[in-house]
């Protein structure tokens, strides 16, 4: 039996490695989960309120959230995903460029 469970938050810098990842394996698989979607906006989110977040980064955080927002309600979630290749891959190649 467990007594103590601690949860330890994720820096922001493990944060934008989750996002990367998520962004990554969209890029690369084609495809993606509800899920994945959803996480997306919940790091999003917590980056956003980060004061340690530049401006640019902000604004490209925005476009993912959209992204991930239109891809959580859309009908065909790999087409969707297929439909945003070359921003995937500018995404990933930006979020390198920051960490």
């Amino acid at each position: 039996m467990i007594k103590d469970v601690f949860f330890v938050p994720l820096s922001h810098q493990d944060q934008l490695t989750v996002l990367r990842d998520i962004l990554n394996n969209h890029q690369c698989d084609c495809c993606g989960t509800v899920a994945e979607c959803e996480q997306m906006e919940r790091l999003i989110k917590s980056l956003m309120a980060n004061d340690g977040i530049q401006a640019d980064m902000k604004s490209m955080l925005n476009d993912v959230y959209y992204y991930s927002q239109a891809g959580k309600y859309s009908p065909d979630l790999d087409q969707h995903i297929s439909n945003h290749q070359e921003q995937l891959t500018q995404w990933v190649s930006d979020m390198d460029q920051f960490s």
